[in-house]
């Protein structure tokens, strides 16, 4: 069975797959949806300004980080920033 799985294509494995979930048990079906939800964790969900790709755990981290950030007063200001600006 596994060297027939090596060498399926996408449509054979997804029927493959759907046939698995159409007789699963709950059991496997949660395995399942957890596997599909921690798979989509790792696509890319935004940028850095930089260019550097994040994944949507990364983004959320960053979301995190930066809240914590503005609480802690570490932002600046349209007003300081327009300040700023003047000496540029």
């Amino acid at each position: 069975m596994n060297v027939k799985l090596n060498i399926m294509g996408a449509l054979e494995l997804r029927n493959l797959i759907s046939e698995y979930v159409s007789t699963a048990d709950e059991r496997l079906l949660k395995i399942v949806k957890a596997v599909m939800e921690s798979y989509r964790e790792d696509d890319i969900a935004a940028y850095t300004i930089e260019g550097k790709a994040l994944t949507k755990s990364e983004y959320r981290q960053e979301l995190i980080d930066a809240q914590i950030e503005i609480e802690q007063g570490e932002y600046t200001t349209q007003e300081d920033l327009e300040k700023e600006s003047e000496n540029w």
